[in-house]
C-alpha cells in the first residue's frame, strides 16, 4: 500500500507533465515546497514510475533551459511598468 508520499509523487508527476508545469508552479498548486516538489519528483518518482520520471525529467529539462529566459522578460516587463508609471 502506497503512503501519501507516494502518492502525492506520482500525482505531481502527472500535474508536472500534462501542465508542463515548473517547480515552482506545481508547489503553489499544491501548497508545498519547492524543495518537496524536487524531492518528490527526482528521488521518490525514480522508484515508483520510472516511466512517468523520464517525462517529469523532460519537462524539467526545457523548463531549466528556458529559466534564464523567463527571468529576462520578467525583468523587462518590470521595468516597462516602472517607466510608465
Amino acid at each position: 500500500m502506497k503512503n501519501a508520499a507516494e502518492i502525492r509523487a506520482v500525482e505531481l508527476g502527472e500535474y508536472i507533465v500534462k501542465n508542463k508545469a515548473t517547480v515552482r508552479t506545481a508547489a503553489k498548486a499544491f501548497g508545498i515546497s519547492k524543495s518537496t516538489v524536487h524531492t518528490d519528483v527526482t528521488g521518490k518518482l525514480e522508484q515508483l514510475d520510472p516511466t512517468l520520471s523520464k517525462k517529469v525529467r523532460q519537462v524539467l529539462d526545457v523548463n531549466k533551459a528556458q529559466r534564464h529566459i523567463r527571468g529576462g522578460m520578467a525583468t523587462r516587463e518590470k521595468y516597462l511598468k516602472i517607466n510608465k508609471g
